[in-house]
């Protein structure tokens, strides 16, 4: 067994473990010189973990898009960054409105209900529009074709809200109810950090609870398991496909209420990164995996804050900062080569395969 493992052994996998050997060692090296000098307080190192646990739960809303929509159609919807970006943008225009009628800070939580709706509702338009427009009738084509549609979409969407909003940086007005942190005991929590980890929280569990336990969610696991077998059981198969995007777009337009909330600034662009860090952590958790890609979001948000400090310092890298990036895509490229089904693998049967 060892002789054929060996004789399978190619060049490319010797430099590819190669690799992984030497980053995970500059990782262990790093981080003991890191703690060794003390350069950071216990308490920075808590900030840094409130700090990850909130951007994880943004990555996590938006990655349930992509893990929805990979779990009914076995393709990955690329254009789901720009479905999370058109929420939060429009949700702006609907912030100053609610600030000229006085009402922003009068009635902060009914404001943040409206803007949150108003997000949720553009977001889920946008991603069944694509359903019915760009995905569907590709749906019987070779599997790249719809990849392809999907990055020719996300630019198509990008730059038709550069069109309609401008090409500027849109401000999200602040709430006096969220400024200002709590303590809890020693550990400072700033306001805006524990709305960002509880709703990502409470909508995690919503839509858990909608694929676990409600009819729609019965649908979409049939679905999930045999389209042909599911029509013939009386499931109306593009209506629980339109639903399943429906519920991704709603879930990305929630995030990026919760994104603005920590950082306050919405553009055309802004969708980008945290969409391919969301892919991220679906890949990491197990992509077509509700509870995986939750998990795989807080992991991915954890070493993205609290990595560059704690891997990076230690090796003397100038501005470690700034290259919290290149953890996040290092991440995905060795969970494509050496897991690619993730931490808790895909919730789909192998027998489907």
């Amino acid at each position: 067994m060892i002789r054929n493992w060996i004789q399978r052994i190619t060049l490319t996998d010797v430099i590819v473990w190669g690799v992984g050997i030497l980053i995970l060692t500059g990782v262990v090296w790093g981080s003991i010189v890191t703690l060794g000098i003390g350069k950071y307080s216990t308490a920075t190192w808590i900030d840094l973990t409130i700090s990850g646990l909130a951007l994880g739960g943004v990555y996590a809303l938006i990655a349930l898009g992509y893990t929805l929509v990979y779990g009914i159609l076995r393709m990955i919807n690329f254009a789901h960054s720009e479905v999370f970006m058109s929420g939060p943008f429009t949700a702006t225009f609907a912030a100053q409105a609610l600030i000229a009628i006085g009402w922003w800070n009068r009635y902060p939580w009914l404001s943040l209900l409206i803007v949150m709706a108003v997000a949720a509702a553009v977001s889920s338009s946008i991603a069944i529009l694509l359903e019915r427009v760009a995905y569907r009738p590709l749906r019987g084509a070779p599997r790249l074709v719809p990849l392809i549609t999907a990055i020719g979409a996300s630019f198509f969407l990008q730059y038709t809200f550069r069109g309609l909003y401008g090409s500027g940086l849109k401000a999200y007005p602040e709430m006096e109810i969220f400024k200002g942190v709590w303590m809890l005991g020693s550990v400072r929590i700033f306001k805006t950090q524990a709305a960002a980890i509880v709703g990502a929280i409470v909508m995690m569990l919503i839509l858990y609870g909608i694929v676990q336990y409600t009819k729609l969610g019965k649908a979409m696991r049939s679905v999930s398991e045999d389209k042909e077998v599911a029509a013939l059981m009386g499931i109306n198969v593009d209506r629980v496909i339109t639903s399943t995007f429906a519920l991704g777009g709603a879930s990305a337009g929630v995030a990026g209420i919760l994104y603005l909330l920590l950082f306050p600034v919405a553009n055309f662009f802004m969708g980008f990164f945290p969409g391919l860090k969301a892919f991220t952590a679906a890949v990491l958790g197990g992509i077509g995996n509700v509870p995986g890609a939750f998990l795989g979001a807080m992991v991915l948000g954890l070493l993205e804050s609290i990595g560059p400090n704690l891997f990076l310092d230690g090796l003397g890298v100038p501005a470690a900062g700034q290259l919290k990036d290149a953890i996040a895509f290092t991440i995905l490229v060795f969970i494509l080569i050496f897991r690619p089904s993730g931490i808790l693998g895909e919730r789909l049967t192998q027998t489907k395969a």
